[in-house]
């Protein structure tokens, strides 16, 4: 992760004078996905690049200590050995970003990453996910609870109660207390933009939660029944480079929620790169927030190592 970002006391002067051209967001999301895709070698670093910054999730009501263990495996060896093997990338550490899974899970996943002798990192879903709707007291609880089992990174849900009425100081005031909940570890604030209406609103809401001290922004929690769409991640990127040019503080960029094809993730990176520029593309500055992404990417490096595309079963899956 990049270095934590300190925040600043709210400048809600800056946040009220916030308009965003919803033309012009969607022409430039209409000009990333028009793009052409790199192929062959070029196509297959490019997503092994996406593998290591996935953030690979588990947020089910039937999550199990099996399941969450089969997952950190799949985190720590997310592409089948020979297929790296072949590709010359063994023995360069592809692993996913982080797990992540709910705080109830922190302990599971601690337990397995321990055994398996890794140090990759537990990201939980906190103040609680997804709806944000139970008292400030649990939520701070909850993510201290997953912060003392193990969990290195809290993804919070902003109070969209307060954002769509415009209260910013006080959704200021409820971030600040969830980043100090947090200790050491690092905070990623979940905006639920399907929820927040508009690009404006969102600009504003990503603005508020940075200068809370927010080390990452991320789009949704993959439960609203709009995730990360591209002209809302143009609104969010381009509210992190305000941020960066007015502080000089780099915060990172998290889009979750029906990511689910390799092709995707490329456009994603690509988004990236253009609009923020090579700092942010590693998982210091971006996660992607996906649980079947990674199949698809596999099953794409399978087709580039062997010609063929693989059956189902021939991928271990998390």
């Amino acid at each position: 992760m990049a270095a934590r970002n300190p925040g600043m006391k709210l400048d809600l002067e800056w946040v009220s004078r916030v308009r965003v051209n919803t033309q012009a967001v969607l022409k430039r999301a209409q000009q990333i996905q028009g793009q052409k895709i790199p192929k062959k070698q070029w196509q297959a670093a490019w997503l092994l690049k996406a593998v290591t910054c996935i953030d690979l999730t588990t947020l089910a009501g039937d999550d199990t200590p099996s399941n969450v263990h089969r997952l950190c495996l799949k985190a720590i060896q997310p592409v089948r050995h020979d297929l790296l093997h072949n590709m010359d990338m063994h023995n360069k550490g592809v692993t996913t970003a982080a797990v992540c899974v709910y705080p109830s899970r922190v302990a599971d996943a601690s337990k397995s990453l321990k055994a398996a002798n890794s140090s990759l990192p537990i990201a939980s879903v906190a103040t609680g996910f997804p709806a944000g709707q139970t008292p400030l007291v649990t939520r701070l609880q909850e993510v201290r609870m997953a912060v003392s089992d193990g969990a290195t990174e809290i993804d919070i849900v902003i109070n969209r109660t307060l954002a769509l009425t415009g209260q910013w100081e006080a959704m200021y005031q409820e971030i600040c207390q969830f980043r100090e909940a947090c200790g050491d570890a690092h905070m990623k604030s979940i905006l639920a933009i399907g929820e927040l209406g508009t690009f404006t609103n969102v600009y504003k809401a990503s603005l508020v939660a940075m200068m809370a001290g927010s080390d990452f922004i991320k789009t949704s929690t993959g439960k609203e029944s709009v995730n990360a769409t591209y002209p809302v991640a143009i609104v969010m990127v381009r509210a992190i480079r305000d941020y960066y040019l007015a502080t000089g503080h780099k915060v990172g960029f998290k889009p979750a929620g029906g990511i689910r094809t390799a092709q995707e993730s490329l456009v994603w990176l690509t988004l990236i790169k253009e609009e923020l520029g090579t700092d942010w593309l590693g998982p210091h500055l971006f996660r992607l927030g996906a649980s079947s992404l990674l199949a698809d990417i596999e099953r794409q490096l399978y087709h580039h190592v062997t010609g063929q595309y693989a059956a189902y079963h021939e991928l271990p899956m998390a």
